[in-house]
Parts: structure tokens; C-alpha cells; sequence
């Protein structure tokens, strides 16, 4: 089996770049969604419902996709056509999300097709982002692949900042930070967002809407330079760098996860304990600050609107401390050592979010969880493809792996609801009680900071007998 050849710098940041705009989209989904619920007058228990959608899909979603595009091959690639038909759905989707409320004046129907909007979101931002991490484990070589993913970290987050803060200039710019589009009113960016909010006839915010357009136009043009400027290897080039032994199509999954090295089942249990963690700070972080810095449990009121703009800038700050921090990570000498700081940095930020008042204070906790999101983008897919490296159903398990990202979160969102519960029962007298999940997702950090030492790292299929401890 060859090796395959380093790649220059260019080459390593056009094969992610379109990930930038993948996640410009993707960030307006996690800062905003518990938001456009909440202000259409969901209930706050009720919201882990629907952030079951989006990891569902991509549990059905990505082993498929991988396992599809393992055996694709076209003149376009065999990684590239499903980026595209998935960038081009989102594209449409998140035009389609911040207008649902105009869609029907019945309140079931209008979180129905929510419901649904949202799950048709995350399908194709699934299917649009998997791409991406199966083409670092194609055209990249072990030695590069640290480097490469960081490169992807460092996108990615690029991306997480201007999706998060996006809302929040908007709203700077259009002078509305509330959910009344009638209310609008100063200069003359406010009046043009009054006549667009009122000509589309949305109860969520024009800033929030126009976030969403353009974050759609900006994940089109990202996609279509990675698919200009990254070309895969034809089917002979590509076999050169496989094992001939492990060839063979018609492998099921469940035989390939019996198969799966060690080390995928140990970072597999890391990500349970960070990816549940991070869907109750995306669920409950409007709620908790609403609370703990506006005062207020109100959905509908300007506060609450004001917290969710912030959210938006806090997230943005967690977005360039991972990016910081991600440039950080290949210094480390021991991967192990690196990752089990980050996450336990985590769990310290979310511990100290309940306590604080002030928004300007919130910058320390989500810096250090920054620290962590840079990790767990980079450092677990680094140690899994190291370890599958020669394995030709590499798309396939990276698309199982995936399933150690979706499955944590269905499980987290499905006990969302009853710590919400138990929560308002016996602690907030029936309302708010967001700020105390943070406790659980700082105890699920600090778990997942000790299940890092147990991890093996081996290289290649051929050499699992190696590791680094």
C-alpha cells in the first residue's frame, strides 16, 4: 500500500473550505431554533422535542451517505455530488425557516411544518457536511491529517462566528431587537427591515430572517469553490493507497462495526458525554441568560429577544476561542493530554454560567467552552482515521462515527423534557429552570474528561498493536 503525498497548504484549505458556509448555516440553526419556537409560544419543556430532529437525521443520514459514496464514482467525484445535492437543498430550507409562523395561523400546524422544515435542514446539512470529513480521510496522509483537520476546525468556527453574531449586527443595523415587526422604527435600514419583516408577514424578527438569507447565499458560494477546486482521485489512483485484503462492496455495516478498531468505540464513548453536553447548551443557553442577565421568562417580550441576540455573540465568542485554540492543538505533542483539557476547560465554563449576571461576563465561560468544541472537531475524527487509515470503507465508518455525535444527542434531547420536569417541580415552582441543566452539561464534561484516558490511539488497519498512551 502506498503512502499518500503531502499536499500543499492551498490544497489542504480548499478541501474544507466550503465547510465555512456549512456552518455559517449551521450555527443559525443552534444559536436560533429553541429562539424561533419559543417566540411562536412553545413550550419550554417541549423544546428537546424538537433538537431531537436534527441528530435523528443525521443518524439516518451519514452512515448511508458514507457507505453510498464509498462505492460513487463519477466524473464529479465520488464525495463531491453529495455535497452538492445537500448544499443545494439547505440553500432552499433556510429560506423557508424564519418565515414558518406566516405559513399557517394555526399554532399546531405552524411547529408541524417547523418540525419538519427543521428536520429537512439538518438532513441536507448532514449530507452537505459529511463530504468534507470523508475527503481529509482520502486525499490525506497521516503525518498531514492533524494539520488538515484543524485547518477544518479553524473553518468551521470561522464559519460558527459569523452565522452566530450575524443576527446581532442585523439587528444593529435594522435597530429591532424584538419579535414585533410592526414596532420597528429609527433609521433607514430599520425602515427597509419594517417593509420586508411586514411584506413576508413573519412574527420572528427581520434581523433573525435576513441572518438566514444570507447565510444561504454565503453556503452557495462557499460549496461551489470547494467543488471548482478540489479534484478526487480517479478509482486506479485511489486503489494504490488501499489494502487490497479489506476490498469489497458489498460489506454490511453491522459487519464493519464488528470489525471496527478499539480506538473507534473509545472516542465513541468521549463523544457521547461532550455532544449531549453541548445540545443542552444550544437548547437551554436563550433561556438560561434571559433569565439570569435580562431577568425575564417572557418569550415574547423585547428582553427576551435581546438574550437571544446575545446568544448569538456569546456563541460567536465560543467560535473564536475554538478557532484559537484549534491552532493551538497540533503543539501538543500528546493528543490525549490535549483533549482531555479542553473538554474538562468545558466543563469549568458551564459551570460557572449559572452564577454569572452580566453578559459581558458570559465571555469567560464560552471562551473556555470554545476551547472544548475545538477539540471535539478536531482531535476525534484525527484518532479514528488515523486508526482506519488503508481501509477502503473509510466513508462508511466515518459516517458510523457520526452516529456517536446523533445518537447522544436523541438521547439527550429525549431526557431534556423530564430533567426540565423534575426541575421546575421541585426547584422554579413550575417556570424558567434552563440555568440548571448547565450543571449537567458541566457534570457530562467532567465525565467525559476521564473516559479520554482510556483511549488507545493505534495507525492503521494493519497496525492496531500500536498506541499512544
Amino acid at each position: 500500500m502506498k503512502t499518500k503525498p503531502d499536499l500543499s497548504s492551498a490544497q489542504l484549505w480548499n478541501i474544507s473550505f466550503g465547510f465555512f458556509g456549512v456552518q455559517i448555516a449551521y450555527a443559525l440553526q443552534t444559536a436560533n431554533i429553541s429562539r424561533i419556537f419559543q417566540t411562536m409560544g412553545a413550550d419550554p419543556k417541549a423544546l428537546s422535542f424538537f433538537w431531537v430532529l436534527p441528530p435523528l437525521m443525521g443518524l439516518i443520514v451519514q452512515p448511508f451517505v458514507g457507505k453510498w459514496s464509498d462505492n460513487t464514482w463519477t466524473k464529479w467525484g465520488r464525495r463531491i455530488p453529495y455535497l452538492i445535492i445537500g448544499a443545494a437543498v439547505s440553500v432552499i430550507v433556510m429560506c423557508l425557516l424564519p418565515n414558518i409562523s406566516s405559513m399557517s395561523s394555526v399554532f399546531w400546524i405552524s411547529m408541524l411544518i417547523g418540525a419538519i422544515i427543521l428536520m429537512l435542514l439538518d438532513t441536507s446539512l448532514n449530507m452537505a457536511m459529511q463530504p468534507f470529513k470523508m475527503l481529509v480521510g482520502d486525499k490525506v496522509n497521516e503525518k498531514q491529517k492533524t494539520r488538515a483537520y484543524s485547518i477544518q476546525s479553524l473553518l468551521v468556527n470561522s464559519g460558527q462566528v459569523v452565522g452566530s453574531v450575524l443576527p446581532f449586527v442585523l439587528a444593529f443595523m435594522m435597530s429591532n431587537d424584538t419579535a414585533v415587526p410592526e414596532t420597528m422604527q429609527g433609521n433607514a435600514f430599520g425602515k427597509m427591515g419594517e417593509y420586508i419583516s411586514g411584506s413576508i408577514n413573519t412574527g420572528i424578527p427581520a434581523n433573525l430572517t435576513w441572518s438566514f438569507y444570507i447565510g444561504a447565499a454565503i453556503l452557495l458560494i462557499c460549496v461551489i469553490y470547494t467543488c471548482i477546486n478540489v479534484k478526487e482521485m480517479p478509482p486506479e489512483e485511489f486503489k494504490q493507497y488501499q489494502e487490497p485484503k479489506q476490498e469489497g462492496k458489498n460489506v454490511s455495516m453491522l459487519s464493519l462495526l464488528k470489525k471496527a478498531p478499539a480506538t473507534f468505540w473509545q472516542v465513541g464513548l468521549v463523544q457521547f458525554f461532550c455532544w449531549a453536553a453541548f445540545l443542552y447548551m444550544w437548547n437551554n443557553t436563550t433561556g438560561t441568560i434571559a433569565d439570569t442577565v435580562w431577568n425575564t421568562l417572557d418569550s415574547n417580550s423585547k428582553a427576551f429577544q435581546s438574550a437571544g441576540d446575545w446568544v448569538g455573540v456569546i456563541f460567536g465568542v465560543q467560535s473564536v476561542s475554538a478557532v484559537f485554540w484549534a491552532a493551538m492543538i497540533p503543539r501538543f505533542k500528546n493528543r490525549k493530554t490535549v483533549y482531555a483539557l479542553s473538554i474538562a476547560m468545558g466543563a469549568l465554563g458551564f459551570f460557572m454560567i449559572p452564577f454569572i449576571h452580566n453578559q459581558y461576563a458570559l465571555i469567560l465561560p464560552f471562551a473556555l467552552i470554545g476551547c472544548t468544541w475545538a477539540a471535539m472537531l478536531a482531535l476525534p475524527f484525527t484518532i479514528v482515521t488515523n486508526a482506519l487509515e488503508g481501509d477502503p470503507h473509510m466513508g462508511t465508518y466515518l459516517g458510523l462515527f457520526n452516529c456517536t455525535i446523533c445518537l447522544p444527542q436523541i438521547i439527550a434531547a429525549v431526557a431534556g423534557y423530564g430533567f426540565m420536569y423534575l426541575i421546575q417541580h421541585f426547584i422554579t415552582g413550575g417556570e424558567g429552570g434552563h440555568k440548571y441543566i448547565m450543571f449537567i452539561s458541566a457534570a457530562l464534561l467532567l465525565i467525559g474528561t476521564f473516559c479520554v484516558f482510556k483511549i488507545k490511539e493505534t495507525s492503521g488497519i494493519a497496525s492496531n498493536t500500536k498506541s499512544n498512551k
